[in-house]
C-alpha cells in the first residue's frame, strides 16, 4: 500500500490548464504530486480536509522585484500569504545580477546604508548561491536587467555604446544566461536604458534568443507614445525571433484611455503573423515606481550625484519645471501619492499626494518636488493613479494577458515594512479572484487560475509547475472560493488576504 507525506482530501481541483474543475484527492510524496484520485485517509502521514475548497496550482508571479528583498527578509510573507509559490525577478531592466563597475559600487553602498545588506556579488551564479545559502521561502528565477548591464558598462551616459562596450554588455548577458537566467528585461522609461537605441536592444536580444531566453519590456511609453512603444517592442521581437512579454500592459493618462482598441489591434495583428507576444497586468488602476520617473530623460543622465545636483540648481529647476508643466497639469500631482521615503523628516508625507504635501510643507509644488527628490537621493517612491477601470477589465479578459504583481516580497513587520506600499504587494492574486471573477464576472475561475499559473510557466519554459498533474511539483494553494479576498488598500496596504487556507511549496506546507 503506497502512502503519502500529505493527502489533500475532497478538494475541487482546478489544474491550471483552463479545464473545468473536478472533485478528487491529491497525494503528495516528497516535492511531487504522486496521485490524483480517491485516496484513503490512512495513506497520508498528514491529511488536509479540503471540503468546499479549491485546490489550484500555486500562483506564479512572473513580474516581481524581490531580487534584493529576499536577502533582506527571507520570509517572503506578502507573496506566500496571497498564494504565490514561484516568482521571477529582474524585471523592468533592474536585476541584482550580473552587475559590475560603478553600478556595483553604488548599489553596495545603497543597500548597506539602507538595509545593512552586503551586496558584494558580481555574476548571477554567485548571486543565486547567496540566495540558496540562506534558504528561500519560495521558488525564484531571474531575468537579466538591460538597465543594470548598461549601467555596469557605461554608467549613466546617454550616448551609444562603443563596439568594445557593446561586446562587454554581450559578454555579461551571455554569462548570465549560462548561469541560469530566463532571459533579458528592459525598462525603457528608466535610465540608462531610456538612452538606448533599438539596435542595441536587438543585438542583446539576438544573443538571448540564441540561448533560449525571452524578452520582457517595460516600454518607452505607456501613455502619449503608447502605440509607438508597442510597435517598437514588436519590431524587436520580429527582427530577432525572441518571445516577447509586454510588462504591465496599460493605457496611462486619461487622454490615452481611448487607445485601448488600437493597442489590442497591434498586438493581435502581430500574434496573427506568428510573433510570440503576450503581456501581463496587475489588477489595479494605479502604478508604483520611483518619483524621479516623471523627470525628463536629460535630467536623469550621469548618475544619482549628477541628477541631485541638477535638482538643486535654481536655473535648471526652472527649465525642468517648464518641461514638466507642458506635459502635466498641476492637478495631476494630486493623483501621485508619496509611498516611501527614507529620511525621518519626510515620513509625515507618506500617504499624501505631492500637491497636498507641498501645501503642508509651505512650498510651491515644484520646489517641494525637487527638494524631496534631492533629500531622498532619488529613491523616493510614488503611487500614480492614471488608469481606467473599464480598460483594466478589458486587458485582463484578453487570452494572451497574464496576472503579475509588479511588486517585491515584503512583510507587515521587519526591515521591509516601512512606508505606504502599493496594495498589489499583498493583494494581487486574491483580488483577481474576488473582484474580477466572483464580483465583476470578467473571468471565470478556471481562466483566472490559468492566467496565474499555467500560462506564465509555459511562457517562461518552467517545467512541471503551474499545473496539478501526477509528477508535477507539489506547489498548491487551497482556498475558499466564496471567502478569498484581498484586504490590502491604498490607505492600509500591509494587510494579508483572507480565504486562503494552505499554501504548499515543493511538497511542504509554507
Amino acid at each position: 500500500m503506497k502512502s503519502f507525506d500529505i493527502v489533500i482530501k475532497g478538494a475541487e481541483i482546478i489544474d491550471g490548464t483552463g479545464s473545468p474543475e473536478f472533485h478528487g484527492d491529491i497525494g503528495i510524496s516528497g516535492d511531487r504530486i504522486g496521485l490524483i484520485g480517491a485516496i484513503h485517509d490512512e495513506k497520508g502521514r498528514r491529511v488536509i480536509k479540503a471540503d468546499g475548497m479549491i485546490a489550484s496550482p500555486g500562483f506564479v508571479d512572473i513580474h516581481s522585484h524581490s531580487d534584493y528583498y529576499l536577502l533582506i527578509d527571507r520570509r517572503g510573507e506578502s507573496k506566500i500569504m496571497q498564494g504565490v509559490t514561484s516568482e521571477i525577478g529582474g524585471n523592468c531592466g533592474y536585476s541584482a545580477a550580473p552587475v559590475d563597475g560603478e553600478e556595483l559600487e553604488e548599489r553596495k553602498k545603497t543597500y548597506r546604508d539602507l538595509y545593512g545588506l552586503e551586496a558584494d556579488w558580481v555574476n548571477l551564479d554567485d548571486y543565486l548561491k547567496r540566495l540558496e545559502a540562506g534558504g528561500l521561502p519560495l521558488n525564484f528565477g531571474l531575468l537579466i536587467g538591460h538597465n543594470t548591464i548598461r549601467a555596469s558598462v557605461m554608467g549613466a551616459r546617454a550616448d551609444k555604446p562603443t563596439e568594445a562596450e557593446m561586446e562587454r554588455m554581450l559578454e555579461m548577458v551571455g554569462s548570465g544566461m549560462e548561469d541560469g537566467a530566463f532571459g533579458i528585461s528592459t525598462g525603457l522609461i528608466y535610465p540608462p536604458a531610456c538612452f538606448s537605441q533599438e539596435e542595441e536592444i536587438i543585438r542583446l536580444c539576438q544573443l538571448v534568443r540564441d540561448m533560449g531566453g525571452i524578452f520582457t519590456i517595460h516600454m518607452r511609453s505607456e501613455g502619449d507614445l503608447l502605440t509607438e512603444a508597442i510597435e517598437e517592442a514588436i519590431r524587436i521581437s520580429s527582427k530577432t525571433g525572441i518571445p516577447l512579454q509586454i510588462s504591465h500592459l496599460k493605457t496611462a493618462g486619461r487622454d490615452n484611455w481611448t487607445k485601448i482598441d488600437k493597442v489590442f489591434s497591434i498586438i493581435e495583428e502581430a500574434r496573427g503573423r506568428g510573433i510570440d507576444v503576450t503581456a501581463d497586468r496587475y489588477p489595479y488602476i494605479a502604478g508604483n515606481t520611483l518619483l524621479c520617473a516623471i523627470m525628463p530623460n536629460w535630467v536623469l543622465e550621469g548618475g544619482s550625484a549628477t541628477v541631485i545636483s541638477r535638482t538643486k540648481d535654481l536655473g535648471l529647476r526652472k527649465k525642468i519645471e517648464e518641461e514638466l508643466s507642458k506635459k502635466r497639469d498641476p492637478s495631476s500631482f494630486d493623483r501621485i501619492i508619496i509611498s516611501q521615503v527614507f529620511k525621518d523628516s519626510n515620513r509625515p508625507y507618506e500617504g499624501l499626494s505631492i500637491l497636498r504635501a507641498a501645501g503642508i510643507a509651505g512650498k510651491d509644488l515644484y520646489t517641494f518636488l525637487f527638494d524631496l527628490l534631492a533629500e531622498e537621493k532619488m529613491l523616493a517612491e510614488g503611487i500614480f493613479f492614471s488608469m481606467d477601470e473599464e480598460n483594466l477589465k478589458r486587458v485582463l479578459s484578453r487570452p494572451y494577458v497574464m496576472v503579475a504583481s509588479d511588486s517585491a516580497a515584503t512583510g507587515q513587520d521587519g526591515p521591509l515594512s516601512k512606508g505606504r506600499p502599493h496594495p498589489r504587494g499583498f493583494g494581487t492574486f486574491p483580488r483577481v479572484i474576488s473582484r474580477y471573477v466572483r464580483e465583476e464576472r470578467v473571468l471565470d475561475l478556471e481562466t483566472a487560475i490559468k492566467k496565474m499559473t499555467y500560462d506564465p510557466c509555459m511562457k517562461f519554459g518552467i517545467r512541471d509547475r503551474g499545473i496539478i498533474k501526477i509528477g508535477s511539483y507539489a506547489d498548491i494553494v487551497l482556498f475558499d472560493p466564496e471567502r478569498i479576498k484581498d484586504l490590502a488598500s491604498y490607505d492600509d496596504p500591509k494587510q494579508f488576504p483572507e480565504g486562503i487556507a494552505y499554501v504548499i511549496i515543493n511538497g511542504e506546507v509554507a
